[in-house]
């Protein structure tokens, strides 16, 4: 479970690490005051969330994904379905916040799925932080139990167990899991995953003199080496995303690592050297941020081109606000568009050939538009 970082070769990374940085601090400035930022931080969410599920094997179709995320299923959500969405949102609320909520407390908490104890192993309770608060009284007579008193005493034994297993003591496995009700059957009971990520946190602190990129290429290793989670693979991508964008490489946008990993072979992603695989993922930050800047472009010319058509309309048209749901959505349904402005059926239709948007599923119902 030991990730050993040990003696880099800094002369076979900096050049990738560098071209990687250049990349995505390039991309970021372009959506700094872009006109188009928010429309494509949306679409990234969706091809990010596919392209997870691509890599551990799992095919999810992106317009069922929109659908999904509108509650406009037009079948019977699979597993691999709502695990993609769930890749949404979570990348949605991670950057919806600080920079530096991700990887703190609360925000590990929520991010990898864990009970209150998974990122109280990353961010110990200051001294007199959280003081119980004064007794309001029980109708009944009987005290009410110190909720709060408990949560730090399974804090405390996490961070002692933790300490022992980094020291390389001998400690026995758990017999439970703690803080949490999941199912024996589906987990190993054995499975640390809270000394597990205590490991993996101490990757990205053991080496603060690196650049931030070699960093997240390094803590992007160290969770798949280490395993930290039993399910959820993807959330390491959304989590070393997260930290480029605290140490402001993406200070403006959350980087579709796993758009970038798409795009490498597997066989460099998992080679069996560690020097190998740091390059691979240097590269998928470096293939992401490429990625993002065709879609940037591809995106302001399809505004100005709907704009365009918008010369000369009326300042109640709801063409305005159709070409803002088109550029934040990979593809719209007439069911989008009725809910989102608020038309009939006949007048969506009326509205998306007017734009003359691209049917994009070749299907006679249930069909779906967007911007080729």
């Amino acid at each position: 479970m030991s990730y050993e970082i040990g003696t880099l070769p800094l002369e076979t990374l900096i050049g990738p690490a560098m071209r990687a940085t250049e990349a995505l601090v390039r991309l970021d400035e372009r959506l700094v005051h872009s006109p188009v930022r928010d429309g494509w931080i949306e679409r990234t969410h969706f091809h990010d969330a596919v392209a997870a599920m691509w890599i551990v094997g799992d095919l999810v179709h992106l317009e069922d994904l929109v659908f999904r995320d509108e509650e406009m299923d037009l079948r019977t959500p699979t597993h691999e379905l709502t695990r993609a969405q769930m890749v949404v949102r979570k990348r949605r609320r991670a950057l919806s916040q600080a920079r530096d909520w991700a990887l703190g407390r609360e925000g590990l908490r929520e991010l990898s799925g864990r009970g209150g104890t998974a990122a109280a192993v990353l961010e110990p309770a200051r001294e007199g932080e959280g003081a119980p608060a004064a007794d309001s009284g029980d109708p009944w007579g009987e005290p009410e139990p110190d909720q709060l008193a408990e949560e730090f005493a399974e804090i405390d034994a996490v961070l002692s167990r933790s300490s022992r297993l980094l020291a390389g003591e001998a400690v026995p496995p758990r017999t439970a899991p703690q803080g949490d009700e999941r199912l024996g059957i589906l987990y190993d009971l054995d499975w640390d995953e809270d000394a597990r990520l205590a490991e993996w946190r101490q990757v990205l602190d053991r080496r603060a003199d690196l650049p931030a990129v070699l960093r997240a290429a390094l803590a992007l290793d160290a969770w798949h080496d280490i395993e930290v989670l039993q399910r959820g693979d993807w959330i390491g991508g959304v989590l070393v995303a997260a930290f480029l964008r605290q140490e402001g490489v993406t200070a403006h946008h959350l980087a579709c690592l796993h758009v970038g990993a798409q795009k490498i072979p597997r066989e460099r992603r998992r080679s069996g050297g560690r020097t190998e695989r740091v390059v691979a993922h240097l590269d998928a930050m470096r293939e992401a941020a490429a990625a993002g800047l065709k879609e940037h472009d591809r995106l302001l010319l399809a505004k100005e081109r709907l704009e365009f058509l918008l010369r000369g309309r009326r300042a109640s048209s709801k063409l305005p606000k159709l070409v803002g749901l088109v550029l934040s959505r990979p593809v719209v349904s007439t069911s989008m568009v009725q809910d989102k402005l608020k038309v009939t059926r006949q007048g969506a239709l009326d509205l998306i050939g007017t734009l003359g948007l691209r049917e994009l599923t070749g299907r006679g119902s249930y069909r779906a538009w967007g911007i080729v």
